[in-house]
Formats: C-alpha cells, sequence, structure tokens
C-alpha cells in the first residue's frame, strides 16, 4: 500500500479512537459505574418464629420495605448503605427506594 493510500485509510480511524477514547473513559468513571448493586436477604426462622431482614448498597435516606405477610413500613438506609430490621414475621420482602425495586432473598 502506498504512502498516500495510508494516509487515506488510517487518518480517518486515528481520529475516531482520538475521539472514541474520552467517551469511554467518562462512561467507566461514571458514578452509576461506581454504585453497587443493592441487595436484601432474610435470615433463617429464629427460635421466636421471626426473621431478620438486611440489605447493603443502598442510598443513605429513606426507603419502603415490602412483605407478603403484611409488614411494611419505612427504614431508615444509614450512610454506609445498610440497614437492619430485627423480628419480623416470615415471608417474601423487597425494598423500593426511588425507582428501584430490590427483591430479597431467604
Amino acid at each position: 500500500m502506498n504512502r498516500r493510500t495510508r494516509l487515506l485509510v488510517l487518518s480517518p480511524l486515528a481520529a475516531i479512537t482520538l475521539v472514541a477514547a474520552p467517551t469511554a473513559l467518562a462512561v467507566a468513571q461514571s458514578p452509576s459505574a461506581a454504585v453497587p448493586a443493592a441487595t436484601c436477604s432474610t435470615s433463617g426462622v429464629l427460635d421466636n418464629g421471626k426473621v431478620h431482614l438486611s440489605g447493603g448498597g443502598f442510598t443513605p435516606g429513606p426507603a419502603y420495605v415490602y412483605g407478603s405477610a403484611g409488614f411494611g413500613g419505612t427504614v431508615d438506609i444509614a450512610e454506609n448503605g445498610g440497614f437492619q430490621v430485627m423480628n419480623v414475621p416470615p415471608g417474601q420482602y423487597s425494598v423500593r427506594q426511588g425507582g428501584e425495586l430490590t427483591q430479597c432473598s431467604g
């Protein structure tokens, strides 16, 4: 391939790489890329017939817990992104914070 043809072919490719690299770097460093996924779980059934509900990876502030056993209410997510609710009826739980719904396992 002669020099002129190489310049015609490689110049646009080099330009695309230089334009795309900062965009890719910005996406990789965006706050949403660094936020861990929220998780929630229940303990096994305790001697008193209740379970403990806990979670992590949430945004500090209020969230709402929904339970299949009729339990529900607001919880305060700590600065570390975690919460604990002790002695709740066994059942399926989920936590809503903002527009996000997290299903609890366990």
